[in-house]
């Protein structure tokens, strides 16, 4: 797994989850990138990263010292089988960890992982237009704008945005997939 500066980013244990909780638990509470209002306790949790990890999805943490200080992980983008080579990205760093460099370790570890596991697109659905640090980590990790979804999101007493960002996994949709 990519190390840089300290930080090894690699895929998630069962001994991360209270790690993983803290950090989701806070952007729950003060971001917009989570719709949801309430933190989900950590059996919610566990049972999500188990749906992720049990396809065969990548589930990442970067650590530093011993401490996860972030997560990614890559999630089905629908339920219908049309979809089944497109997958929708998570990223997420503790607050006490922004500005490393975390999210672009996490987020080039999750698309590399997705390519070798057959997804040919990947999608980010970034929450809140004026999210500009996680829209910047999707451009400069080669996403285009799709689109906006205005005003979709009602959070903090105020109408929030969505921004689509979308990027090829290894051939894209150049030649269709074996199988």
């Amino acid at each position: 797994m990519p190390e840089a500066e300290g930080v090894l980013v690699r895929p998630s244990a069962e001994a991360d989850r209270a790690a993983i909780r803290r950090i989701y638990a806070h952007h729950v509470l003060h971001g917009l990138g989570s719709f949801e209002e309430e933190p989900p306790d950590l059996a919610e949790m566990t049972g999500r990263r188990a749906g992720i990890v049990g396809r065969g999805l990548p589930y990442l943490v970067a650590e530093a010292d011993g401490v996860v200080l972030g997560y990614a992980y890559a999630a089905p983008y629908r339920a219908r089988v049309a979809y089944r080579f497109t997958v929708e990205d998570s990223v997420y760093v503790a607050p006490e960890a922004t500005g490393r460099g975390l999210g672009r370790l996490l987020l080039a570890a999750l698309v590399r992982d997705c390519e070798a596991w057959g997804a040919r697109q990947m999608v980010a659905v970034i929450g809140d237009s004026g999210n500009l640090g996680s829209i910047r980590l999707h451009a400069r990790a080669g996403f285009r704008e799709a689109g906006t979804l205005r005003a979709v999101g009602l959070k903090f007493g105020r109408w929030v945005d969505t921004v689509l960002m979308q990027r090829p996994l290894g051939p894209g949709e150049a030649t269709l997939p074996e199988g």
